[in-house]
């Protein structure tokens, strides 16, 4: 259907089920379905401009719920469902954990809460995890019958172990090879309910009674899946967050679950996924960011030994960070980690321009220029050491910044926050650092010269000869 649909698919495969090591564990009813894109020059036109994949994305779901009604779809790419997985259990970006007791009542407020979730902007995929009941056999021996009968639950069990779930009753040998021999019931009497319930049970004096005497049978839709996590019976709703970032979407949806949907005692809800892994790096962050800019002002007064300078330079950081923001601000990207890492390695980069331009100064104020000589001159001979510097950093970072391949969502953020805060941090370091150079400098108190305790021989002691 998806290759004959969109001409932007080349290839599909599907896989179903359980592999044989349970490193990967599926069931029956999830499949995994991988498409291959062709190349973006194949791609349709809209508007005058090539169809983005968000956009292809909802065309295929609608079109794969007009044709398959019933099922559900989560858009995601391979790796990152993986990794996904890997770390919070759970096949997509985001997703959102309702722990209690009742599975019943799980399940009224895993609906009413995807029902609120799919309401929030930013929302691209919202479905349950794995929630649904499904059809099973239930044989439940009668204690009466059986203690009329001088029977016991394991006759029974065993009865329809062998009837259902088939016993070896040998081996068939062909030279070095052995093929058990299992005996159960044909497939078509397997589906019968009626011949089940007449499957004769051996009891006491060799009498067989029909199965349905000593036990009732019937079909009941009963919980497919139980998932536990820290002990507790939980069900999950699987989100892809689209246009949007995780944050501000978790925020508006925790206030509109709490609004709309009541949790009766002892039921709560958390998120999870990338937004639990947001939290925990940004626990990090915390942590990382403070040191990394304490080193930096550290390894700058231990340079400089003046604490002056040393802030002098160090205001390279925020003016760098200005550009950093405003650059996402103007892609319209939200702030990730590798926007976060961006900054850090911004400001190693700010930091090394001020350094250079105002240990220039201070090397012709020590040949004997004055300030104001010492500050225009070194700012004009500095100049195009910082611009090759700036557009070494910026160009280099063009192509991530640009990038739509795979792994783009990491590399677009970084690259973005560098260049924009490299632009900032060159032209406003030019402009502001040597204007506050000279302020610094021309306010500070003049220290007295060194040959200032000059001689006067009506002080001193005649010498002695």
């Amino acid at each position: 259907l998806l290759i004959h649909k969109f001409p932007e698919v080349s290839h599909v495969f599907s896989r179903i089920g359980t592999a044989e090591i349970a490193t990967d564990p599926m069931g029956p009813n999830v499949s995994d379905t991988y498409l291959f894109f062709s190349p973006l020059e194949k791609w349709r036109e809209v508007d005058g401009r090539k169809i983005s994949k968000p956009e292809l994305i909802e065309l295929m779901r609608q079109e794969l719920v007009s044709a398959a009604p019933g099922q559900t779809y989560l858009f995601t790419q391979p790796i990152q469902m993986r990794f996904n997985e890997i770390m919070a259990g759970a096949r997509a970006d985001l997703s959102l954990k309702i722990f209690g007791d009742d599975y019943t009542e799980l399940e009224r407020l895993a609906t009413a809460a995807r029902d609120v979730l799919r309401s929030v902007s930013g929302g691209g995929d919202v479905e349950f995890e794995a929630l649904g009941r499904v059809p099973m056999l239930e044989i439940t021996p009668k204690r009466d019958a059986l203690q009329r009968l001088n029977l016991h639950a394991d006759e029974i069990n065993s009865v329809v172990s062998t009837a259902l779930g088939g016993e070896d009753a040998g081996a068939l040998i062909d030279g070095t090879k052995r093929y058990p021999i299992v005996v159960r019931l044909p497939e078509a009497d397997r589906r019968n309910l009626a011949g089940l319930k007449q499957l004769p049970v051996l009891g006491e004096g060799g009498v067989q009674v029909p199965l349905e005497r000593v036990a009732d049978i019937s079909v009941a839709d009963r919980v497919g899946t139980i998932n536990r996590e820290d002990t507790q019976r939980r069900v999950a709703i699987l989100i892809n967050v689209r246009g949007r970032d995780t944050e501000s979407f978790v925020l508006e949806a925790q206030a509109m679950l709490r609004e709309q949907v009541k949790f009766p005692a002892g039921y709560f809800f958390e998120f999870g996924g990338q937004f639990e892994n947001l939290q925990a790096a940004r626990a990090r962050l915390l942590v990382v960011v403070p040191a990394a800019l304490a080193l930096i002002f550290g390894l700058i007064y231990a340079s400089f030994g003046s604490a002056r300078q040393a802030v002098l330079i160090f205001l390279c950081v925020p003016l760098a960070a200005t550009g950093g923001v405003v650059a996402l601000w103007l892609r319209e990207m939200p702030f990730t980690i590798s926007a976060a890492v961006g900054f850090i390695a911004l400001s190693g980069i700010a930091v090394l321009n001020g350094i250079m331009l105002i240990s220039f100064i201070n090397q012709l104020r020590a040949e004997g220029s004055d300030v104001r000589k010492a500050v225009v001159e070194g700012t004009l001979t500095r100049l195009r050491p910082k611009l090759m510097t700036a557009l070494v950093a910026s160009l280099g970072f063009v192509p991530m910044a640009l990038s739509t391949g795979a792994g783009a969502e990491v590399q677009r953020p970084l690259a973005t926050v560098v260049i924009g805060g490299v632009i900032t941090s060159t032209f406003l370091t030019l402009i502001l650092l040597p204007v506050l150079y000279d302020l610094m400098e021309n306010r500070r108190p003049r220290r007295p010269p060194s040959d200032a305790s000059a001689f006067d021989p009506a002080s001193q002691t005649p010498a002695t000869i």
